[in-house]
């Protein structure tokens, strides 16, 4: 009786011991027990500027992403404008199938005339299925070639598991997919590149005004992120909600602390609720664990000799600002940095050439590395370059 008893008790202890180690598993699923735990089936969390990935789940599942398909619709409206193909002064016409989608809309009549900016603001805060579908064909000359557009772009940045079918998120098709991971990269590209676009993204309520063939009216947009006014330890910065009964409830929420902006994609939540509530745990969780470093005061770099130039030295720089995310407590005082330049150059040098790095490291262990590149082209000197040096050297 008393080794019964003695074997219930080993089995009981094992049992504890195997729920107390940080991964445990249910069936085939592992569970991370630190990690956030959410109710949507599939997300991940990353930080902005260098797009390291805090926590992920299913984020490879593709799924349709409802309108949280209109970031790349607002990729496209942003690369236009830098380009100069379109300037916000625009006015838009509204074509008769502009005006037919349904779900989500600002009730655009057809040949009604809106500014561009007026029409990124019913896209961003109302979510307009109209709207995007008028600067889509503004843009692409119809939806199709649009469409088109979106889907190179999104193979542009690696985008692997995703495809539109269009430029709204309205259809079910079941062949209209991303992921959360997708998601992120494109929210990314946007705040990162496009960072006006917070301008629009963080407006709780705005009029615009309807000018057509019955008149002017005043209608009212409303922000469909909920984030923006719901009590939280960072900035919400947007970014783009979206729901179907096929896609359920989506969102890609990006915020602000600290200086470091991170990005929540939710996918095919349960719920509206659950989607606000598990963008909070990912961003709470993502605040609580990340910490960045930038380099601010980067070593000075000196000009560097050149040879057979037609100058004798040539100047460089550094391609871009040298960031870091700490996820593990890291000291950062302690950060090395060696620069490794190849000293002296040998002409023709062209504007852009990568000459040398500077190197980080913590702990011995190397952090990452900054291109150090050519700032000006030094061409090969030739026989006349030679002799106007040597009577220079003479005339002194």
């Amino acid at each position: 009786m008393k080794r019964w008893r003695i074997r219930i008790l080993a089995w009981i202890l094992s049992v504890i011991m195997l729920l107390s180690h940080p991964l445990y598993v249910f069936g085939e699923e592992a569970v991370a027990a630190s990690g956030p735990q959410i109710g949507a089936p599939s997300a991940l969390l990353m930080e902005a500027s260098t797009g390291t990935v805090i926590y992920e789940k299913n984020a490879d599942d593709p799924k349709n992403p409802a309108s949280v398909t209109k970031i790349m619709t607002l990729i496209l409206i942003f690369d236009a404008l830098q380009s100069g193909q379109i300037k916000l002064s625009d006015e838009v016409v509204t074509s008769a199938y502009a005006k037919s989608m349904g779900g989500s809309q600002v009730f655009l009549e057809e040949g009604e005339i809106q500014t561009v900016e007026t029409l990124i603001k019913c896209i961003v805060i109302a979510s307009g299925n109209d709207a995007s579908v008028a600067m889509a064909e503004y843009i692409g000359g119809d939806e199709g070639t649009f469409v088109r557009m979106m889907n190179e772009r999104a193979a542009g940045l690696g985008m692997e598991h995703t495809k539109f079918m269009d430029c709204c998120g309205l259809t079910e098709d079941p062949a209209h997919v991303t992921t959360a991971r997708d998601i992120a990269i494109m929210s990314r590209e946007l705040i990162t590149k496009y960072p006006q676009i917070t301008n629009y993204s963080t407006i709780w309520m705005e009029n615009i005004t309807h000018v057509t063939k019955q008149g002017s009216k005043e209608f009212g947009l409303s922000n469909t992120n909920k984030l923006l006014k719901m009590a939280t330890n960072f900035e919400v910065t947007g970014l783009k909600t979206g729901s179907t009964s096929l896609a359920k409830y989506c969102l890609a929420a990006t915020a602000r602390k600290d200086g470091i902006e991170l990005i929540a994609s939710i996918m095919a939540a349960p719920d509206y609720k659950t989607r606000f509530n598990d963008a909070v745990t990912l961003l709470n969780y993502g605040y609580g664990n990340c910490k960045l470093y930038k380099d601010e005061e980067p070593p000075v770099l000196n000009p560097v000799p050149v040879i057979n130039g037609v100058e004798e030295t040539a100047e460089v720089q550094y391609r871009e600002p040298f960031t870091f995310l700490g996820l593990h407590g890291e000291n950062f005082n302690g950060i090395e940095k060696e620069v490794l330049l190849e000293e002296p150059l040998t002409a023709p040098i062209m504007t852009g050439d990568v000459l040398g790095y500077l190197i980080y490291r913590l702990d011995g262990e190397e952090l990452g590395r900054v291109a150090i590149i050519a700032s000006q082209d030094v061409a090969e000197a030739g026989f006349f370059d030679y002799w106007t040096k040597v009577w220079k050297k003479i005339a002194l």
